[in-house]
């Protein structure tokens, strides 16, 4: 359901308003209470539906997003952060997606919308009428003249406004059209600076959305496509030097969820870095092989190759983790072999479970997915999804699921509880077992100055920055506080 595109960076005049604050306290927001249970047949329905778009086809300040949300598949298993758009500016909730490029947001004259959702959000509506800074983006701009553009972006014969429109195999997508005005955030500067900033971007109205989009048991206000492609933000931002060419985020995966995301680099000694394909539109790895229990798997490494439709990707938008067939299938049977002794197999509306009566770490081994590079040790709640009780022992089934040809992809039962770096100027991907409740240290100028990822503290004789950039997901404010030593 989600939407993602190919398309020219655009030439945009950044307005960016700097404000220097010594105190500044922000709410941190609880993440939702994620209350509505779905099946993995409907996990895969909408998984599917974004896959099928898939196969389609100097530095700034480091800026701080919220995360609300969670990974457990049983209840909706999606991770959201806010922007804040136009003047005044307006807050809207929207999906964190690696797997796509552009931002968009719900039009207030969109049709056939969600008006609520079972979220536990209110939804809100983008009206660029009352913001007196917005602007339409026209047919002669770049984003519609380009010999680059993608077949999704449109100009109608009856006005001069550029727009959209993504569909998708299952009926589901979304249309509108594209509106240039501003982004507000919260940066820290080098210099020992703390700022409320904004920045003139290009971002989707969406006037029209169709299947699970329309949903309200999973709607937000939009998507946030963190892509690689031009209009994406991390793309807008980062080329005009207003941030880094590098993003981050840690989720969160027990208790309700939350997490930390910010455009800049999370430090961390722990973190390994893999290459990206180039010439990818999406985040695609060289998925080398796949161990269980320090045991290399008997799988061609060539199901993995990125080519025709094929690779390793990931994706913060897919709930669950996809393997295709050659792999899959000596994966399970791996782990069954390895734990049938402690469990009792057994298939559950097509997936394979075990009844288990004591802790899964006691019994399942880890996995290894071995990448050029470095290798990413998945825990048994990685891989294994928890679907409930049976006769008191608990049920656990395999979280991977089996696709017979194409993209295997890694979701957010893979992503969760770890540090991941997406180093776009480096063309790299990295990342780190990590408790995401707690603190962490992000990068301002090449680790000479950092944030510790709430409490402001500057040396004045070395002028390091220490901030911690603290999870959402809990209850009370962050405070940034300004002590000289």
């Amino acid at each position: 359901m989600r939407a993602s595109v190919v398309v020219p960076l655009i030439s945009v005049l950044v307005a960016v308003s700097v404000s220097v604050v010594y105190s500044l306290v922000l709410p941190l927001e609880r993440s939702f209470p994620l209350t509505h249970r779905v099946e993995l047949d409907q996990l895969r329905a909408r998984d599917r539906a974004r896959h099928a778009r898939i196969l389609q086809g100097s530095v700034g300040g480091v800026v701080d997003f919220s995360v609300q949300g969670s990974s457990d598949p049983y209840f909706v298993g999606l991770y959201f952060t806010k922007v804040k758009l136009g003047s005044p500016p307006k807050e809207f909730n929207v999906q964190i997606d690696t797997g796509s490029d552009i931002l968009w947001v719900t039009c207030n004259s969109c049709s056939d919308c969600p008006q609520s959702s079972a979220l536990g959000i209110q939804l809100n509506f983008f009206d660029a009428a009352s913001s007196s800074t917005a602007a339409l983006v026209s047919c002669s701009d770049p984003i519609c003249t380009s010999a680059l553009q993608s077949t999704a972006t449109i100009c109608p014969s009856q006005n001069n406004q550029c727009s959209y429109s993504f569909q998708y195999g299952d009926g589901s997508g979304t249309s509108g059209y594209y509106v240039s005005d501003a982004l507000y955030f919260d940066m820290v500067l080098g210099q020992s600076l703390m700022a409320n900033s904004s920045a003139t971007i290009v971002f989707g109205c969406s006037t029209y959305q169709s299947g699970d989009l329309t949903k309200t048991d999973k709607a937000v206000d939009g998507i946030f496509g963190f892509g690689q492609g031009g209009l994406s933000v991390i793309s807008q931002l980062s080329s005009r030097g207003v941030t880094p060419k590098v993003f981050s985020h840690c989720l969160k995966g027990d208790g309700n969820g939350g997490g930390i995301l910010v455009l800049g680099e999370i430090l961390e000694p722990g973190i390994a870095y893999s290459p990206l394909v180039p010439s990818q539109p999406h985040y695609n790895l060289y998925l080398q092989s796949i161990a269980v229990n320090g045991q290399l798997l008997p799988i061609d490494p060539s199901v993995f190759a990125t080519s025709n439709n094929r690779g390793t990707i990931v994706d913060s938008g897919t709930t669950l983790a996809y393997l295709v067939a050659e792999a899959y299938d000596p994966f399970v049977s791996s782990i069954t072999a390895n734990v049938q002794q402690s469990v009792t197999p057994i298939i559950s509306k097509g997936n394979q479970c075990y009844l288990v009566s004591t802790s899964v770490i006691d019994i399942f081994p880890q996995v290894s997915l071995n990448f050029v590079g470095a290798s990413m040790v998945l825990k048994p709640e990685e891989y294994l999804v928890h679907l409930g009780f049976t006769d008191g022992a608990a049920t656990w089934c395999i979280g991977f699921q089996r696709v017979q040809e194409g993209v295997t992809i890694l979701g957010d039962l893979v992503l969760k509880d770890k540090i991941f770096v997406y180093d776009l100027a480096h063309q790299r991907i990295g990342w780190a077992n990590y408790d995401c409740s707690l603190s962490v240290n992000v990068s301002i100028t090449s680790g000479k100055e950092f944030l510790n990822g709430g409490q402001l503290r500057v040396s004045s004789s070395t002028r390091d920055m220490l901030f911690e950039l603290l999870p959402t997901g809990i209850i009370g404010f962050l405070i940034y506080t300004l002590v000289l030593k």
